[in-house]
């Protein structure tokens, strides 16, 4: 039986992973979301790793919950339904919370869960191919697990239309949404996923992954006195720390930092 996830690394410090169920659409079961899981926090683990793809064989990047499974998690005991849910929540965290930054490269739908798999990336393109859509109300479901991350990339406003119509979402309106950062030709989506990448080593690692939680901390949270101290707090603390004090250096001698050689 083939893999459920491939792990390749098309660049140094790029680890690529890729959703291998074609046949099925990539379709998100147990298995996979285990795979998954498993597999994004080996990749976060290792020190070689700057930047985490997440792409998909086949045309579909991910249809979201593998039907099948759905139905007969609702017809089996509660404790098993529960727990399923439950293993979709740690996926979308360990993409969210990754210290590593997570580039989605979407080439075809992206449904249900797989959106919310999106937008719990720091980073999507999609080809001119991909179509997005929340379809879970038109099956007598509701986008819940995924629906903060939803909320969080496109706002209330436009996540109140697209998750109560299941209309479908082009990439050119997911641009405009603000779901993806880019679109791109198909064959330019994997070379400028890697030219991102490219990108983010140039950032200290110990840098980038406190960036994330900062913004994480901050990204709902009213200016307040409290607020400012505590950043002040996490400024003061970074800067006297030895990453900082290499990328200043490195910086006032013009040279580039220790982490970029």
């Amino acid at each position: 039986m083939a893999s459920p996830i491939l792990e390749t690394e098309p660049s140094p410090g790029v680890v690529q992973l890729t959703l291998n169920r074609p046949a099925q659409r990539n379709a998100l079961d147990a298995a996979l979301i285990a795979a998954l899981g498993a597999a994004l926090h080996a990749a976060a683990a290792r020190d070689a790793t700057r930047t985490i793809l997440l792409a998909a064989a086949g045309t579909s990047f991910c249809a979201g919950a593998d039907l099948n499974a759905m139905r007969a998690l609702g017809r089996g005991p509660r404790a098993d339904n529960l727990a399923d849910a439950g293993h979709l929540v740690a996926l979308l965290r360990a993409v969210r919370d990754s210290p590593k930054p997570v580039i989605a490269c979407v080439q075809g739908p992206a449904f249900g869960g797989g959106l919310g798999l999106v937008a719990a990336c720091d980073l999507a393109l999609a080809s001119t191919e991909a179509r997005f859509r929340l379809p879970e109300v038109t099956l007598g479901l509701v986008p819940a697990v995924i629906s903060p991350y939803v909320v969080e990339a496109i706002g209330l406003r436009q996540a109140r239309r697209y998750c109560l119509t299941a209309e479908p979402i082009d990439a050119a309106r997911a641009l405009a949404l603000g779901l993806v950062h880019e679109v791109t030709a198909p064959a330019e989506l994997l070379p400028r996923a890697l030219a991102l990448a490219a990108d983010l080593s140039a950032a200290g690692p110990a840098a980038l992954a406190l960036a994330k939680a900062l913004l994480a901390e901050v990204g709902h949270a009213a200016p307040t006195a409290a607020l400012g101290a505590r950043t002040a707090e996490i400024l003061a603390h970074v800067r006297s720390g030895a990453e900082a004090q290499e990328g200043l250096s490195a910086a006032l001698e013009r040279r580039a930092p220790a982490w970029k050689r």
